[in-house]
């Protein structure tokens, strides 16, 4: 099942909760989820890089235990676009799930 539609919704309800780096997103996340959702770097840092350019978030290099570390934000605009997008997928579920409790119909086929 392909839920890579779902990362920028994840890390903006991630960083709303406070700054974090990308590590720590994608900890935050497979830890969540149970191990279900298990994004790669490869998947997470091109969403922050585009929710940064679409100004939802800001990041700065942070120095932690030695290492330089790009931690991200949540900006003003960041916290209204999660809103819009809790509600979205809100909707998106329950109509989703409204389907799959329909009992399928043995004849339609």
């Amino acid at each position: 099942m392909n839920l890579k539609g779902s990362l920028p919704l994840l890390v903006l309800h991630l960083l709303a909760q406070g700054p974090a780096h990308g590590y720590q997103i994608a900890r935050q996340i497979r830890a969540g989820s149970q191990g279900v959702l298990d994004f790669s770097e490869g998947a997470l840092y091109p969403s922050l890089h585009a929710l940064e350019r679409q100004g939802l978030l800001e990041s700065r290099e942070l120095e932690e235990n030695g290492r330089l570390r790009r931690s991200y934000r949540l900006t003003p605009r960041g916290r209204e676009q999660l809103a819009a997008e809790r509600q979205a997928w809100r909707s998106f579920a329950q109509a989703v799930e409204r389907i799959l409790a329909e009992e399928p119909d043995p004849q339609a086929s």
